[in-house]
């Protein structure tokens, strides 16, 4: 079995060079890509005469037109992008048919077993780098054995690391300590890191973009740590203490790190260096649900966009009942006459084709679309869908209770589940169901209600249950089992009136539960002299010490 080979593609310019495909060469200006985040706007992707005038990714855009005063700007298109990557992934598919996308600029390749047929990993790199010069597009590669290698070195490799200044930097320590700094590499103190060869060999020059089989380790030795794929926070931490590069942590305790950095840290290093598993997923061909119109004069109203979604609702729904599928997430794009794309998403209680159950709920969400100067293109895409299954036929003595179960069931239940998840969100809605365990505070788990069905025939517990359920609170009393006729709950002194008990429960031995370590319960129905029905227990004590304590209340 060959050797398993990843090839990662890097496209740091796609938003901007996509822009200059479709002007078809008019476009020869420095050029930047600008997406809103809060409350300001940054620049997401520039060209090449952006980037030689000094304009980088993230940077605010008014920063961006003071260096370069001709510079031209264009409003990011997400959706258009994600489109262009796929067409991408297409294309890739001719040096192996297992490609994956890697939102939002970069595409993974498991060459295993393929780049013999184009004269070998060299061979095969130049033909990408000669059809991405074809179609006037920037890319970056690294080829590795695993997926995390290859993307290192795709964007890392011959990169200099920022060097993170603090109060534990070199030239901050201590005497003793910059005197032996001195005799260190000088990528250790925050110098450029050295560059890695086509054999992985550490060298001043050209920076290396494949990684021989079995060779990973020195490849990545040089790279910074950002190339790890960590978060900004971790990166920065690592700075602080000298860990700059990935050599750095290669010979450290993953213990240490793990308890210092958490586990994301190691799980990043093991699939880097292929000793934890990091499968490439092809996309497989997906069910695709989607219909557009175009108007011969750009629209803003909401009535213009409600008449257009009622066209296209019937459509879109015979498609879906043509492959036995539902709707569970719409996405409605609105793309604008300035090359600007508005985009929302509406979801589902339940896989649904019906339009009139469709509509409500899109109605509600176009009031977050910003028509600008005007919408020429309205496009619906069911972006997320579930088969439908086939329904009971029943005869005219079962068809009156099957429309009153369709009005007052889980129909209208669904409805109203989408509206008040198009409001708040559908995670927010839940529904408790029956759960297996005598411990009362599990007794019930909380499930999302658009993803899960109404319970049905809940177990009656031996003992009645209080309606509202709260973790333990002590209570002052008499130690002892036996019931307290006077005690203090929550700074009131109440009276015993009515007492019926108790209910032994014992805490599950196979578990260690923080809450249960007191020991063995016994549980009392209390009703005090001021008419409330309490749920109190005495714990008869374990690893902790026991004591009275009020859990709930009765209606």
């Amino acid at each position: 079995m060959p050797k398993r080979r990843i090839l990662s593609l890097w496209f740091p310019r796609l938003g901007a060079e996509r822009l200059m495909r479709a002007a078809r060469g008019t476009l020869d200006m420095p050029l930047a890509v600008v997406e809103d985040r809060g409350n300001m706007q940054l620049v997401s992707s520039v060209n090449a005469p952006a980037f030689a005038a000094g304009i980088r990714r993230g940077q605010p855009v008014r920063d961006a037109h003071a260096m370069c005063a001709g510079l031209l700007t264009r409003t990011r298109n997400v959706p258009a992008e994600a489109a262009f990557l796929t067409a991408l992934r297409r294309w890739a598919g001719k040096f192996s048919p297992w490609v994956a996308e890697e939102a939002p600029d970069g595409l993974v390749i498991d060459l295993s077993g393929c780049a013999h047929l184009f004269g070998g990993e060299e061979p095969l790199l130049a033909v990408v780098e000669a059809d991405c010069a074809g179609m006037g597009l920037s890319v970056r590669l690294g080829l590795a054995d695993t997926l995390g290698a290859a993307w290192a070195l795709a964007r890392y490799a011959g990169a200099t690391p920022a060097a993170v200044r603090s109060g534990d930097a070199i030239d901050q320590e201590a005497r003793a300590t910059r005197a032996r700094a001195s005799r260190r590499k000088h990528w250790t103190k925050g110098g450029a890191a050295p560059r890695v060869t086509g054999g992985g060999q550490v060298s001043g020059a050209t920076p290396g973009r494949i990684a021989p089989p079995g060779q990973s380790h020195g490849a990545l030795g040089p790279l910074p740590v950002a190339a790890l794929r960590l978060d900004d926070d971790t990166t920065a931490q690592l700075g602080r203490l000298g860990l700059r590069r990935i050599g750095d942590l290669l010979g450290q305790p993953r213990a240490g790190l793990a308890r210092r950095f958490g586990t994301g840290l190691v799980l990043r290093l093991d699939q880097a260096t292929g000793a934890a598993p990091e499968p490439v997923s092809p996309a497989a061909p997906p069910h695709h649900f989607a219909v557009r119109m175009t108007f011969p004069e750009p629209i803003g109203l909401v009535d213009d966009l409600m008449a257009a979604v009622d066209r296209m609702l019937p459509r879109l729904s015979e498609a879906l009942e043509d492959k036995g599928r539902g709707m569970r997430r719409l996405r409605i794009e609105a793309h604008r006459t300035d090359q600007a794309a508005e985009v929302i998403e509406v979801g589902f209680a339940r896989p649904t084709l019906a339009p009139h159950r469709i509509r409500p709920l899109v109605e509600m969400k176009l009031d977050g679309i910003d028509a600008g100067f005007g919408i020429d293109m309205l496009r619906l895409e069911a972006v997320a869908t579930e088969p439908v299954h086939d329904r009971d036929k029943v005869g005219h003595l079962g068809a009156g209770q099957a429309v009153r179960d369709r009005l007052t069931g889980n129909g209208a239940l669904d409805d109203l589940v989408a509206r008040l998840g198009a409001r708040m969100g559908l995670e927010v809605i839940t529904r408790l169901h029956p759960a297996s365990s005598h411990i009362p505070e599990k007794a019930a788990q909380v499930m999302a209600a658009a993803w899960s069905d109404p319970a049905r025939n809940w177990p009656r517990p031996g003992r009645e249950r209080p309606l509202i359920l709260w973790r333990p609170e002590p209570v002052t009393a008499e130690d002892g089992p036996g019931v307290p006729v006077q005690f203090r709950w929550r700074s009131r002194e109440c009276a015993l009136a009515e007492a019926t008990g108790p209910e032994r429960i014992a805490p599950e031995w196979w578990l260690d539960e923080p809450e249960w370590r007191s020991g063995v319960r016994d549980y009392w129905t209390l009703t005090t002299g001021a008419g409330d029905r309490l749920w109190l227990y005495y714990a008869h004590g374990g690893m902790m010490s026991g004591g009275w304590f009020c859990q709930g209340a009765f209606a």
